[in-house]
């Protein structure tokens, strides 16, 4: 399982924090200079200003290119068999449930022809219901839970489709501005057929008040390809008296492909 990596990145010291007003106005010039600009960034910005910390770990030189089979050498191995279906539940943990709201996310990953993509590796990480990770980088002061270690993964079937039963995870502050609070969202990571092709990217969940007030949602530009990363609720999918239900399709290329995250970028 991969590394859980928190938002809560180390920023320029600049004294005073900015607030949120002064970050929300840069957010706000940014966009309208892509607007009228013409562009329609489908990923997001590197070099995002208000979101503060890209401005000093977003790449800067051209990439080097490597031997993947050299890096495939190193890198860890699985297969179908490797993956217990027992793993795509977040709420069996010993000595207790989890605290926290049941859910159900589930989805497709498919390709920029809509076709399903089968035997892919989805591996999703996220914070508990109080907004805190298992990290010991973590010291939001919000309580851990003992039952819940935000980590799952599974293999999508024949149609592409995936599952995950987990408790929806709760907003945190992150040291971006003054009074500054991530969206609920869930961290999805996705291998090709090879160690070397990996996607990372986010799930969030309908109707969050911090939608605009989040630098990291909103450096990607384009609103259409921001509601692309929003999860929809399912009522046929949520479970009576159980958990509700939210359906989230991954699209890998094409003009409809999901945001991913950049190489250097831990959100």
């Amino acid at each position: 399982m991969s590394e859980v990596v928190i938002e809560q990145q180390e920023t320029p010291n600049r004294g005073e924090p900015e607030s949120q007003q002064e970050i929300s106005a840069e957010i706000e010039d940014l966009q309208r200079q892509d607007e009228q600009a013409g562009l329609h960034r489908t990923q997001a910005r590197l070099d995002f200003a208000p979101y503060r910390s890209s401005l000093l770990r977003h790449p800067t030189k051209a990439l080097q290119h490597a031997d993947p089979e050299g890096v495939e050498l190193w890198s860890p191995v699985f297969g179908t068999r490797d993956v217990d279906p027992l793993e795509a539940d977040l709420t069996i943990q010993r000595g207790g449930e989890p605290i926290g709201e049941r859910i159900r996310i589930t989805g497709r990953v498919l390709d920029g022809e809509g076709r399903p993509v089968a035997g892919q590796l989805v591996e999703i990480w996220q914070a508990n219901a109080a907004g805190r990770y298992i990290h010991r980088r973590d010291q939001h002061p919000a309580p851990i839970d003992p039952h819940f270690t935000g980590v799952g993964r599974t293999i999508t079937g024949d149609d592409g489709s995936y599952s995950f039963l987990t408790i929806k995870p709760g907003p945190y502050p992150w040291g971006n501005h003054r009074n500054a609070w991530r969206p609920a969202h869930v961290h999805f990571s996705l291998f090709g057929r090879e160690f070397t092709q990996r996607m990372i990217t986010q799930m969030y969940f309908p109707g969050d008040p911090l939608f605009a007030l989040d630098p990291i949602y909103q450096s990607v530009t384009d609103p259409k390809a921001r509601e692309r990363l929003v999860a929809t609720y399912d009522h046929d999918l949520s479970e009576h008296e159980y958990l509700l239900g939210f359906r989230w399709d991954i699209v890998l290329t094409g003009p409809h492909a999901t945001r991913t995250e950049q190489e250097g970028d831990h959100v």
